[in-house]
């Protein structure tokens, strides 16, 4: 008889308050919450659109995709983001569907806790 294992994906969300410190030293408190704003929905958008070239076999597009969002997860203090990103655009672009099919569902749970995580932050201000 065939046994199942369960397998829990429960990976916190991780901030770099060194470079939130910066954005806010550079542009201030306004400035650097309209920041995180955009960026905010620049990845929930880029997110949503990588399913969508997965699902078509679109995987140059989607590999440059993913590489986009490496530079915005990372100037708004995403690390893990930007690392699972890195890694679907690798996937993506290396044509490794069964790896590319892990590591996307890995970037859509990250992103999604991300997108939650900053969206519940009370005081953006560092």
């Amino acid at each position: 008889m065939a046994q199942l294992a369960l397998l829990i994906h429960d990976e916190p969300v991780r901030f770099d308050r060194v470079s939130l410190e910066t954005l806010y030293c550079q542009l201030g408190e306004t400035g650097a919450e309209n920041v995180v704003c955009r960026a905010m929905e620049e990845l929930a958008v880029r997110l949503a659109d990588m399913a969508a070239l997965h699902r078509t076999g679109r995987l140059t597009d989607l590999a440059k995709l993913a590489h986009s969002l490496i530079g915005i997860a990372d100037q708004v203090g995403l690390p893990t983001l930007a690392r699972v990103a890195r890694d679907v655009s690798h996937c993506a672009g290396i044509a490794d569907q069964v790896a590319l099919g892990a590591t996307l569902c890995r970037l859509e749970r990250i992103g999604d806790r991300s997108l939650t995580a900053v969206w519940d932050m009370q005081d953006l201000s560092v």
